[in-house]
């Protein structure tokens, strides 16, 4: 694999000093506890859990206060919030901070899923420009001294973009950092991620650091886009998915203290069967940490040797002795086999008109009644 470098570039959020300018993207069923202390096994920066609805916070769902919960040995601890609602958000800050879950929040607001669009929140919500304001002042002021970040994308689309004036409203309102998708909403995941946008939002935003998000797929890309963006880190998403070292390659190519990799079949079989065990350990159950694992088969053995015999056993293995018997029948030497293991997973699709509530985009200011609508914007738990 080849490993760009750059001169060493630490990134501060607030009071959080982190060695490396790198950040874990939240994402729904994926970045949880296992999964984060995973990543940190291998690199450093900051890890984000997967995206928690405010609502189901301040309403202590069951699922949602297990989903808070960080191991011991992750820190500085990181909760990303969703929510339309300035009052209810501010509240679940507030669970936060008086509960001490977290040392760092974040706010999404570029989740693209028709289920949350549709109702106006996520990527749709910063049109809406008083509404995106009023939610990062209250979240900012109920955060107190704990660095709340904001998250968003370019837009709903290449006519509806919104994220200079989202980018300086989060400035004005106390943010400690903004990050962008450089993508709209109607893009999802696919194509290419604009990093012109990146480099206008980091002219733009000028006294809080300026995260870029968006195809960043090895060291070498994360190095390219903070030099072609002056950007003051990276945020990585569908890049670690099946490659939880890719933290590692990131932390050596900004001068940090990453773990060194040889990407052997035999290396990223006893990586997965690290991250089954601790999906174990986090569901507390053997049986679902093993049914949990199955939707990363694809990802870690991308490109690799591994039959469809031996791949199918692991997407339906019900334990980690069944596991260890499927991973004990491939060729360890097998060498990292190069471009066929790299570029692009997880999910991309093609772009689609955006789910938006009837008469979204005739103005700029939130109708009478909408916050009503937009409550159905909040699921249960997380997604996005």
């Amino acid at each position: 694999m080849t490993v760009a470098s750059a001169p060493a570039r630490a990134l501060r959020i607030g009071p959080i000093s982190l060695d490396v300018p790198v950040v874990l993207a939240p994402m729904a069923g994926i970045t949880n506890t296992a999964f984060r202390r995973l990543c940190r096994e291998y690199g450093a920066g900051l890890y984000v859990s997967e995206m928690i609805t405010s609502r189901a916070l301040v309403e202590r769902n069951e699922t949602t206060m297990r989903l808070i919960q960080h191991h011991e040995s992750e820190t500085p601890r990181s909760i990303q919030l969703y929510g339309v609602d300035p009052k209810t958000i501010a509240d679940a800050v507030k669970v936060i901070v008086d509960e001490d879950h977290a040392d760092h929040i974040d706010l999404n607001f570029g989740c693209p899923v028709p289920k949350v669009t549709r109702k106006g929140g996520g990527a749709a919500l910063p049109w809406k420009t008083k509404l995106f304001a009023d939610i990062v002042d209250r979240a900012v002021k109920a955060a107190g001294d704990i660095p709340l970040t904001v998250k968003m994308r370019k837009g709903i689309d290449p006519d509806h973009l919104t994220f200079l004036d989202a980018g300086r409203a989060a400035e004005d309102a106390g943010a400690a950092a903004v990050a962008l998708h450089a993508r709209t909403a109607n893009e999802f995941y696919s194509g290419h991620a604009d990093w012109n946008a990146i480099g206008e939002l980091k002219q733009a935003v000028t006294s809080i650091p300026v995260l870029g998000n968006g195809d960043i797929w090895s060291g070498e890309d994360a190095v390219r886009m903070m030099a072609e963006t002056d950007c003051d880190g990276v945020v990585v998403g569908r890049g670690c998915l099946g490659r939880p070292w890719l933290f590692g390659e990131l932390a050596n190519a900004f001068g940090g203290q990453g773990r060194e990799v040889d990407a052997t079949l035999g290396f990223v079989a006893d990586a997965f069967r690290r991250h089954a065990e601790l999906l174990v350990e986090f569901f507390d159950s053997e049986d679902h940490g093993c049914r949990d694992i199955r939707k990363h088969v694809a990802w870690y053995f991308k490109g690799y040797p591994v039959g469809s015999d031996v791949r199918t056993g692991l997407a339906t293995a019900q334990s980690l002795a069944h596991i260890d018997d499927l991973l004990g029948q491939l060729d360890h030497d097998a060498p990292y086999p190069g471009a066929d293991a790299e570029g692009q997973r997880g999910r991309a699709g093609r772009p689609k008109r955006p789910h938006l509530p009837e008469g979204w985009l005739d103005s700029q200011e939130l109708a009478a009644g909408a916050s009503e609508m937009m409550r159905g914007a909040e699921i249960e738990n997380s997604g996005g």
